[in-house]
């Protein structure tokens, strides 16, 4: 299986490069991983609703160039799905299953993502009602399919 993460921005600090680099090895193992970053927007302080949906749908637009048509696409969204490890594990071997090779993840930039990507989406999640900053939530995510792929392969993972 191909899982390709699409995120908005650059990641800057070393420690979160240093935890991305280490579960891209990890799941080396088992699945084809890639990484795709796409430029944010800058987005100004006290921007209006009308400049922040223009800055989402230029970063949409960006994700959806690297959107292949035969994958499916799960979006993280505040109000999407929440699911616990294990039914997170369960629907990627679901997919498989089905015949799905490619899974995209997609990770917004700081005010979310725009309208022309959450259309795209085949599936929305969201891993809490809390805010991460997105550049950490590369490193939880990763983590979590790690994980799925431990728990697929029955293999020990603690709880």
């Amino acid at each position: 299986m191909k899982i390709t993460l699409i995120t908005v921005g650059k990641i800057k600090e070393t420690y979160l490069k240093q935890a991305i680099a280490e579960y891209t090895k990890r799941l080396g193992k088992y699945c084809k991983l890639e990484i795709v970053e796409v430029a944010d927007e800058k987005t100004p302080d006290h921007a209006s609703a009308m400049m922040e949906n223009v800055i989402r749908a230029k970063e949409a637009e960006r994700i959806l160039k690297h959107v292949k048509e035969d994958a499916y696409v799960i979006t993280l969204e505040i109000d999407g799905t929440q699911l616990s490890s294990e039914e997170l594990a369960e629907k990627i071997e679901k997919l498989g299953v089905q015949g799905i090779s490619h899974i995209v993840f997609i990770i917004g930039g700081s005010i979310g993502l725009g309208e022309e990507a959450l259309q795209k989406s085949d599936y929305a999640l969201s891993f809490s009602k809390m805010t991460f900053p997105h550049q950490l939530m590369r490193v939880i995510l990763l983590e979590q399919i790690y994980r799925s792929y431990r728990i697929m392969s029955g293999e020990p993972y603690h709880k």
